[in-house]
């Protein structure tokens, strides 16, 4: 049965921003942090490596009651039995990503427009991410920013959750989170802090106050 996806902070593994840490010990921090929603995301590992890295977060998520996402490997989801899949508008696409994926997991699509977020809709999404908000670097030809009117724009016409990402930092989460997105995500904040616990708990302190 299709779990839904919980409210609140998203994170994502990106390793070439952690410090020299592994995607493992990463994970381990966050979750024994309170993270309940996590993705895997890493561009540059073989198949291989990529597969024997989520078999062991499948294990920790599972101890950890927290919602598992991994991105763009359809493959390596079912494998490990991930509660869902994330793909980007470059990726399969959404109806095909279902047939193989089945009824029962999550998948969730990146849109950069109003035309993406009403046709992920249309055709099955779970969810979508609403972004980049601000500048990243974290991917390599980004989109560019989108801002919080496109965020607006979803939070009115879109029914399904929505996850805010990109550029977002402790210095502007509340300017997004007043905008009332489901989700917050923030990468290379949380992976490359040397203190993960700490910047885990003050973007949930954030949250919690303005809820």
């Amino acid at each position: 049965m299709k779990k839904q996806v919980p409210k609140g902070l998203y994170a994502i593994t990106a390793e070439n921003f952690s410090n020299g840490k592994d995607n493992i010990i990463v994970v381990k921090e966050m979750l024994d942090s309170g993270i309940k929603i996590l993705q895997y995301r890493d561009k540059d590992k073989s198949k291989f490596e990529k597969f024997k890295q989520c078999e062991i977060i499948r294990k920790l998520t599972l101890d950890y009651d927290c919602f598992f996402i991994v991105n763009d490997d359809i493959d390596i989801a079912l494998a490990v039995q991930s509660d869902g899949v994330h793909i980007g508008q470059d990726d399969l696409p959404l109806k095909k990503v279902r047939e193989l994926t089945g009824e029962n997991i999550t998948i969730g699509l990146s849109t950069h427009s109003p035309e993406q977020a009403l046709l992920a809709v249309e055709q099955g999404a779970d969810y979508i991410g609403v972004g980049p908000i601000y500048k990243t670097f974290t991917k390599k030809n980004a989109t560019d920013p989108v801002g919080l009117n496109y965020l607006d724009f979803c939070v009115r016409n879109i029914a399904i959750p929505k996850i805010a990402i990109g550029g977002i930092k402790l210095s502007n989460l509340l300017e997004v989170y007043r905008h009332s997105p489901e989700n917050i995500c923030m990468v290379t904040e949380i992976t490359s802090s040397n203190s993960i616990g700490l910047t885990i708990k003050k973007a949930q302190e954030i949250m919690h106050d303005y809820c």
